[in-house]
């Protein structure tokens, strides 16, 4: 795992500044460190590396073609490059082979087989630059699923690209004007959606996606995709024929073979235990392949609404593993929070950014890699909001639409003994935890009549983003383009593309990388196999969602390793107690964050709707604490960079 930046424009390619801007992503790689100009182009490339295949130098970048016609700088990891290896050989090419390391497996199969050819070949992780010295083009790249990062677009007549926002900022004439419709998309869903960034003129490339840069990075392609997770979701057709434990037997072999390829590395290795049923079924298949204890890690938290750790110890106990725990306490956790907007550099507001980072900090203190149980929610239908969301609806769609308009403004008294009364009335799957404080949320999302409508109000965070962003302007996405949700006969299979396609890469994926990456650790996630993608696709429904529960495809499979009564318990979320520490030991901090004159002078808030939420929040009237964390992260982070 590494970081890459790299610079293009029509004048002098000097070498410090390029050197400047790669220290910025020190931590993504403090083993090694690599510079390479195109005096002639104008072009400068740089890398950071931490080593974990080939410690050798044969692995150093920037890395040179034999021939001298392509430079490449690489972060990820390729887990097939012995294949292809294998494949480059058979295919009657001559490689007379410096080292083991995948980035120079990477670099032949893109000198033999081109851009294209090399991608559709690749299983990992990875985002790539690679500089074409005959044709003078620059080459972009990024992972099927969004695992690396890469930011590119133009600071001024300089086209910039690099693994973090923080690395481009240190360019000299770095513009960095803040872009209020990526500002606006941030407030609704609490990170920045691909291929919006902060920044105007910069963009995230976009997951499968690779572009083309000519004529001194004054010209950038378009965005070509070479693996479309759409036309695969829309094109996949359930396998009826087969029988569960046909289906069963399939997930086992596949996801054996995904943690075995992961389980490459020259340095010590681990996995990320929480006790849930994702990192569970990771770890208990890397202890079958393994022959001796895996290093399992967790955090416990004294709050027990926010522990797992006994949960997890529970399991590392059934499959032997080598288990660390560490029980973190409050001051600990919330010494964290001055550091995200250094860590994220890039507005986001997930609070499960904390625990994230704490438990990447215990695990980077054993290990340099760790395997992770990302992802298998979104392929295995596990989030509540499906389960609870689907049951909502099915209920909806049974009621006429002036019933269901009725409905939300019922949901809509103020909470009281009136609301304790329309409870006893409300259908059973509308009962859910804090009522009263989600009766607002509910009576927002009863009242829309299609479906793309009631899940983007469901995982909304602010509903009217544009009432509160000066000059806020809210561009279209996945969630309100049109023709999509056509393409899906089972609103089930929408909700789970649109979350694979951006809260994935966007939320889950990006938390995940920054947290890992600010330690220096590397976090692989064998559930996002794209083999494996490809598969649930053709898993039907009903061995993913079966008696109201989702997962019972990989249940079953986890079933095999783990006694089923270990893991039957409740969902926990992976959370802090974000929701009492702002009426607590955060108060002050978020009072001078969300001051009104202050937001007023800095102008990119309405201050109203703020200070209402907060007064509402901090009385204990209305929890409020999602949207307030929206805006306290964002005001985090204009502290730091906005300046």
């Amino acid at each position: 795992m590494c970081g890459i930046v790299g610079y293009w424009n029509k004048g002098h390619a000097d070498t410090s500044v390029v050197e400047r801007m790669a220290i910025q992503l020190r931590h993504r790689g403090p083993d090694d460190a690599g510079v390479w100009v195109d005096q002639d182009a104008g072009l400068a490339l740089a890398h950071r590396r931490l080593s974990i295949l080939d410690l050798s130098p044969a692995g150093h970048q920037p890395m040179a073609s034999p021939c001298g016609r392509f430079t490449l700088v690489y972060n990820g990891e390729i887990y097939n490059h012995e294949d292809l290896r294998v494949d480059l050989e058979h295919e009657g090419g001559h490689f007379d082979w410096r080292g083991h390391s995948d980035t120079e497996t990477l670099l032949a199969g893109l000198r033999h087989w081109g851009i294209e050819g090399t991608l559709q070949r690749l299983n990992g992780m990875f985002a790539f630059a690679i500089w074409d010295n005959v044709e003078r083009r620059l080459f972009l790249a990024r992972d099927r699923m969004g695992e690396k990062p890469l930011y590119y677009g133009h600071s001024g007549a300089t086209f910039l690209f690099g693994s973090e926002l923080k690395s481009l900022t240190a360019y000299p004439e770095w513009q960095g004007i803040i872009d209020r419709k990526a500002l606006t998309l941030f407030m609704r869903h609490n990170y920045v959606p691909a291929p919006w960034s902060i920044y105007q003129g910069i963009r995230k490339l976009l997951p499968a996606h690779y572009v083309v840069v000519r004529e001194a990075g004054t010209v950038v392609s378009e965005p070509q995709c070479y693996w479309d997770l759409g036309q695969l979701a829309e094109n996949s057709v359930a396998e009826a024929k087969k029988t569960s434990k046909e289906f069963v037997d399939e997930l086992d072999g596949l996801l054996r073979d995904a943690i075995y390829r992961r389980m490459a590395a020259d340095v010590p290795l681990g996995a990320f235990l929480s006790g849930g049923f994702d990192s569970s079924a990771v770890v208990a298949l890397m202890q079958a392949q393994s022959e001796r204890p895996i290093k399992t890690f967790t955090i416990g938290f004294h709050e027990k609404g926010y522990n797992e750790a006994d949960h997890a110890r529970a399991v590392a106990n059934h499959l032997g593993t080598d288990h660390t725990e560490l029980y973190v306490s409050p001051e600990e956790a919330m010494a964290v929070i001055p550091r995200l907007p250094a860590i994220w550099d890039e507005p986001f507001s997930d609070s499960s950014q904390i625990p994230t980072f704490l438990v990447s900090d215990l695990t980077r203190k054993n290990v340099v890699v760790s395997l992770s149980g990302d992802g298998g929610d979104e392929l295995f239908f596990g989030y509540q909001r499906y389960t609870k969301g689907y049951q909502i609806w099915r209920v909806l769609n049974l009621l006429p639409a002036p019933l269901r308009q009725a409905l939300g403004g019922l949901m809509q008294i103020f909470p009281g003994v009136p609301l304790e009364r329309l409870v006893r009335f409300l259908p059973k799957c509308l009962h859910v935890p804090h009522l009263a404080d989600r009766l607002p949320k509910l009576a927002e999302v009863v009242r829309e009549d299609s479906g793309e409508a009631y899940y983007l109000r469901l995982v909304s965070h602010w509903k009217d983003p544009v009432g509160v962003v000066v000059g806020g302007e809210e561009p279209q996405t996945l969630f309100n383009l049109s023709g999509y949700r056509s393409k899906f006969s089972d609103l089930r299979e929408f909700m789970m593309f649109l979350d694979s396609m951006t809260y994935l890469p966007d939320d889950i994926l990006t938390k995940m990388d920054r947290a890992s990456m600010a330690v220096s650790l590397e976090a692989r996630v064998p559930l996002l196999d794209h083999r494996l993608v490809e598969f649930s696709w053709r898993v039907p429904m009903s061995l993913k969602y079966r008696n109201g529960k989702g997962k019972w495809l990989l249940r079953e499979v986890l079933y095999r390793y783990v006694p089923r009564e270990l893991m039957e318990r409740p969902k926990m979320g992976f959370g802090v107690p974000i929701e009492h520490w702002l009426r607590g030991p955060l108060r002050d901090w978020a009072e001078a964050l969300l001051e009104e004159k202050r937001l007023r002078e800095e102008g990119f808030f309405d201050p109203d709707p703020i200070r209402h939420m907060w007064n509402e929040h901090v009385s204990g009237k209305r929890r409020w604490h999602y949207y307030l964390w929206d805006v306290l992260m964002f005001q985090s982070w204009l502290e730091k960079w906005g300046k």
